[in-house]
This record gives structure tokens, C-alpha cells and sequence, in this order.
């Protein structure tokens, strides 16, 4: 039972990343999904997720850049991210949840993704 973090790299600011989290092992489609990041120095932050209903929450400073989808036929789950910033630069994480709203804390997820890097950078 997995999920599998990828599409991570080097973007130039303005540029755009799409990343995917694969399900192994697990249904996505009978869970609430989110999209974490922690960048350097900093703690994890939720930044947006996806409910089994397709419903969507971002937090402010990716509104409207980022777009979080899922495909559940596929057990997986997109991150669109356009008009990339350097304060974007962060690994990545995607992991599953259940409620209806995004658990406080780390251990009240179903299940993690590894993470991967996202740097932003001329």
C-alpha cells in the first residue's frame, strides 16, 4: 500500500510543473486527497485537496495557479502548477485522508506519498 509522489523538478519562475500521485495498493477514489509542501526551513503546509466529490479548497497563495484534479479509473491524482514562483520551491507531498476536512495533523492521514522536489529558479 502506497502512494507514489512524481513529476517533481526545475521550473524557471512563470514556468509550470504538473506532478502525480499514484495509488497502489488502495482505492484513491475512497478517499479525500490533498496536496502538502514544505519548503526549506519551513514546516509542512497544506496547500489544497480534492474531496471524493470532486469539491476543491486551496489556501491563498496558490489560488488560481494551481489546480489539483483526480482521475479515480487511474488512482491517481494530479497537481497542475502554473505561474511557478521561487517561493514555491518545496518538496511535495500528496497523501489521503478521511472527513471532511483536512486532519491537523500528520498522523491522522491514511497514507503519505514520499515527497518530491519542486525548485524554482533563473
Amino acid at each position: 500500500v502506497q502512494l507514489q509522489a512524481s513529476g517533481g523538478g526545475l521550473a524557471q519562475p512563470g514556468g509550470s510543473l504538473r506532478l502525480s500521485c499514484s495509488a497502489s495498493g488502495f482505492t484513491l477514489g475512497a478517499y479525500n486527497m490533498a496536496w502538502f509542501r514544505q519548503g526549506p526551513g519551513n514546516k509542512r503546509e497544506g496547500i489544497l485537496c480534492i474531496l471524493r466529490n470532486g469539491e476543491t479548497h486551496y489556501i491563498e497563495a496558490v489560488k488560481g495557479r494551481f489546480t489539483i484534479s483526480r482521475d479515480n479509473a487511474g488512482n491517481t491524482v494530479y497537481l497542475q502548477m502554473n505561474n511557478l514562483k521561487p517561493e514555491d520551491t518545496a518538496v511535495y507531498y500528496c497523501a489521503a485522508f478521511t472527513g471532511s476536512l483536512m486532519p491537523e495533523y500528520v498522523s491522522d492521514y491514511a497514507y503519505w506519498g514520499q515527497g518530491t522536489q519542486v525548485t524554482v529558479s533563473s
